[in-house]
């Protein structure tokens, strides 16, 4: 798939390995930023994408990131919508306890395409019953 893409930072997302599901995102700040424990940030990443109708953009934390310092994003996972044609920025989060340095070039967040479905919704007096039903929340067992 071709997307275009513009950047000003000169980065550009990317596969870090053959069976990465992911892109890597980078921070475009030219001055550091420094995330204190429980700190928020929206950090920049130079990038701006024209997605096709019909796909979105998912970014999401790095695992390393969130195992080795409480790195996160404030949203879990954010969407970019195909019609979006701002720039890219990360709502990063420091759930650690020591502070965190974000500079130029580090890979803070993923990015994966993706195809996603517009639905119509039908409105019915009952749904059709399943095995499950309405069991949830541990309903299958440990």
């Amino acid at each position: 798939m071709l997307i275009k893409i513009k950047t000003e930072s000169g980065f550009l997302p990317a596969y870090e390995s053959p069976g990465a599901a992911g892109m890597d995102l980078r921070a475009s700040s030219d001055a550091p930023i420094v995330l204190r424990a429980g700190e928020r940030a929206l950090v920049p990443t130079g990038l701006f994408i024209a997605l096709p109708p019909g796909y979105e953009a998912q970014v999401r934390a790095r695992s390393g990131l969130a195992i080795r310092y409480g790195i996160g994003l404030v949203n879990g996972t954010g969407t970019i919508d195909s019609d979006y044609r701002g720039e890219i920025k990360v709502p990063m989060i420091n759930w650690g306890d020591a502070d965190f340095t974000i500079r130029r070039g580090d890979r803070i967040a993923q990015m994966i395409v993706a195809r996603c479905e517009r639905v119509e919704w039908e409105a019915v007096s009952a749904l059709p019953e399943t095995e499950r039903g309405a069991g949830g929340f541990g309903h299958t067992g440990v």
